[in-house]
């Protein structure tokens, strides 16, 4: 095996390794050469290679989140390392542990004419966990006689890798994104056989935070003597809840449980679409009777981000008395009312937790999974009388999605329909909901397909989709990769949006009406392309398209412009009585 001559390439390399961060996405360029070498010519190391620096570090983030621990990025100096920051904001946000690798040159070099140079020292220091600015390591033919001398190179190096030891930690222990940024002087090709530094070793933290009888007593003292207690559940990796708990949950009459797509629980008494009970609510006679009987004397959040604005809305107008948040995740004050977290992992909270409640008489839950089957039913009703429109696409999707399945939905309109159905225990549902953008949708679905054992499937819009197809320009698709694409010419989602609509240059700037198809892209990365324009043949083309194995395929699903957003609208016009 052969690896760069430079120590300070080997330390990065064999740290990373000592850690068990052993996949690494690796952008072209010269001055990362040393590493480029390293990693990919590890016999340990996974190396993967993509242009595109966008979408190389959407790639990573697919990946991180499967492989639940830390995946390398590898880029080049200059701009290249800007075009890693709509990843790393996600990571940031969504709690995905990445290792962000910069080569750069030595900052005397800096701001003085060279090409391919910036500022790149703390350049993402508003987003990143921790930034590792290395010092250059001069490397010589002969070593310097002189003791100062000697003395200023071991200090770097040692200061280097303790770097390097802390920043790996980081993104270890607090499971987000860090920053390694590593200048070299040239020459950057020379070759050795054999490691010649073993650098210093600094182990992670992996203790797990446990908790006190006594600093949960209080808590569930408050928990018992309380009638009306919500629990909401946003970004959750599936199987994050022992179904032992979950069922203690949903047997308390006091309880009543909000979920999303995106948090991967099932049970016929969770509550998943939020906004079908809450938006009838808004339209009747006494809109604040209906939502002072909803609203929670304790609250508690688990997991990521809430996609849903009307629950948002909902609990920071009727706040609760007490929220807390429960898990290692970040802990955010979405209704202004947070006022305690349990860092702890949510298993570990309820298996404390739960022996010291007791059960209190309370017709919450019953009133309010009452009026969630009467939605459902109208659900349903409603859905049979649909024209063939984005919503009724949805349908089919839902209906003929493998049962073992891991589908990543795209942001905007995409995720949102997706919220107003019900699915599998077997498929996992992702989607980045730490910025939400849309920009990065293909590249994150395609780095998860790449490690996962489950077959991956993509559901997208157009405008995401075309945003992102640099997504495709890689060589490590798996051959049973599927995307559904939902093309309906424009930003739909623009059109529910109040006061949009009457602004004269909403199809220029905001709907963004387009033309386009994927047929031209597919045929120049190797899809398999299927289109469909309405809906008497999307059921076998669906069907047909989940049997095949032997190419990624791509659905393309012609929906129209018009009037999506009324069916949209309309499907929320339930009359209720409260």
């Amino acid at each position: 095996m052969q690896i760069s001559s430079i120590p300070l390439a080997q330390s990065v390399v064999l740290l990373c390794l000592s850690k068990g961060i052993n996949h690494i996405v690796i952008s072209p360029g010269s001055r990362n050469a040393p590493l480029t070498i390293s990693f990919s010519n590890h016999p340990e190391i996974k190396a993967f290679s993509v242009v595109d620096e966008r979408s190389a570090a959407f790639v990573a983030l697919g990946m991180a989140q499967q492989l639940n621990k830390p995946v390398g990025l590898l880029c080049t100096s200059g701009s290249a390392l800007l075009n890693y920051y709509p990843a790393i904001a996600e990571a940031f946000y969504s709690d995905v542990p990445l290792v962000v690798i910069s080569a750069d040159r030595p900052v005397e070099r800096i701001d003085i004419g060279d090409g391919q140079t910036i500022r790149q020292k703390n350049v993402f220091s508003n987003h990143i966990l921790y930034e590792a600015n290395l010092h250059s390591e001069v490397v010589t033919d002969v070593y310097p006689n002189d003791e100062k001398i000697q003395q200023k190179f071991g200090e770097a190096k040692l200061h280097n890798q303790r770097e390097i030891n802390l920043a790996l930690n980081t993104a270890i222990e607090k499971n987000g994104p860090v920053h390694i940024n590593v200048p070299f002087y040239e020459p950057l090709y020379g070759l050795v056989d054999k490691p010649t530094v073993a650098p210093l070793l600094i182990e992670p933290n992996l203790a797990s935070k446990k908790l006190e009888m006594q600093e949960v007593k209080p808590f569930a003292d408050k928990w018992s003597k309380a009638k009306r207690k919500l629990i909401i559940v946003g970004v959750l990796a599936p199987n994050s809840i022992e179904q032992q708990y979950l069922e203690i949950l949903v047997k308390d009459p006091s309880v009543l449980i909000f979920t999303e797509t995106t948090s991967n629980l099932h049970h016929p008494n969770l509550i998943s679409r939020i906004d079908k009970l809450i938006a009838p609510l808004e339209n009747i006679p006494n809109p604040a009777e209906a939502f002072e009987k909803l609203q929670p004397d304790i609250l508690i959040s688990l997991g990521g981000l809430i996609i849903s604005k009307k629950v948002k809305a909902f609990l920071r107008n009727y706040q609760p008395k007490e929220h807390w948040h429960v898990g290692t995740n970040q802990a955010l004050n979405t209704y202004f009312c947070l006022n305690k977290h349990f860092d702890v992992t949510i298993n570990h909270f309820f298996s404390v937790f739960f022996p010291m409640i007791k059960e209190v008489e309370s017709d919450y839950q019953a009133f309010w999974i009452n009026k969630k089957n009467q939605r459902d039913t109208h659900h349903q009703a409603y859905m049979e009388n649909l024209p063939f429109s984005d919503l009724k696409a949805f349908e089919y999707l839902v209906q003929n999605l493998p049962q073992k399945q891991l589908v990543h939905f795209s942001n905007s309109s995409i995720i949102r329909y997706a919220q107003l159905f019900k699915f599998k225990p077997h498929q996992y549902i992702y989607c980045n909901r730490g910025t939400s953008g849309i920009d990065g949708s293909s590249s994150t679905a395609i780095g998860a397909a790449i490690v996962s054992d489950f077959p991956t499937t993509l559901v997208t819009g157009d405008l995401s989709f075309f945003y992102d197809s640099n997504a495709l320009w890689n060589n490590y698709i798996p051959h049973n990769f599927k995307i559904i694409l939902i093309n309906n010419g424009g930003g739909g989602i623009f059109k529910i949006l109040p006061g949009a609509q009457e602004n004269p240059t909403f199809e220029t700037y905001f709907e963004t009406k387009h033309q386009l198809n994927a047929s031209h892209l597919c045929k120049m990365y190797g899809f398999e392309y299927h289109c469909v324009h309405q809906e008497t043949t999307l059921a076998d083309c669906l069907s047909h398209v989940f049997q095949q194995n032997d190419k990624p395929q791509l659905v393309e699903i012609f929906t129209g412009n018009e009037p999506n957003d009324v069916w949209l609208k309309n499907y929320f016009k339930y009359k209720t009585k409260n």
